[in-house]
């Protein structure tokens, strides 16, 4: 009974977020009473963290919980990091990056994304434009290879201009 209970306010949460948020933070509440440890229920908690309140902090807790109840769920990796390159974590977030990479079924595509702003953040743009080439090769999609494509011809304009004729 409580993992039916669980999973209708988790699917709540999940429905209301991110338009009606009263709503979806009260369903994580009642989801995360029936199951403390729930990957996904604390993944979208520390979301609305990072995303809506911008506790970044709050948010950092959320997805470290969720690694230690299972490491191996692939969807807590992407949200985590852009927590981490939003809050300027980046060695916290390369270390993730670089482990997240190694897991199964993560989004390979989107974390070379994710490695290439993290260079970017660096402002080593050779590595970044690799990174963002190397997520083409995971793009199952137009839409992200398009993205990829505009974050190459970002970066090339930090260049100067006579490494950007080279690249």
């Amino acid at each position: 009974m409580e993992n039916s209970n669980f999973n209708r306010y988790l699917f709540k949460a999940l429905e209301a977020y991110p338009y009606e948020l009263d709503e979806a933070i009260e369903a994580l509440g009642y989801a995360l009473s029936y199951d403390a440890k729930n990957v996904q229920a604390l993944c979208l908690m520390g979301k609305i963290y990072w995303e809506q309140l911008g506790e970044y902090e709050a948010a950092k807790e959320c997805y470290a919980e969720a690694m230690a109840s299972n490491m191996d769920m692939p969807t807590i990796y992407p949200d985590y990091i852009r927590t981490l390159l939003w809050n300027e974590d980046y060695k916290e977030a390369k270390k993730l990056i670089d482990f997240a990479l190694t897991v199964k079924a993560t989004d390979k595509g989107t974390l070379q994304i994710l490695l290439g702003q993290w260079f970017e953040s660096k402002c080593k743009y050779k590595k970044a434009i690799k990174a963002f080439e190397k997520s083409k090769k995971f793009g199952y999609n137009n839409d992200f290879i398009r993205f990829a494509e505009n974050e190459i011809n970002r970066i090339k304009k930090k260049l100067p201009k006579k490494k950007r004729n080279k690249v």
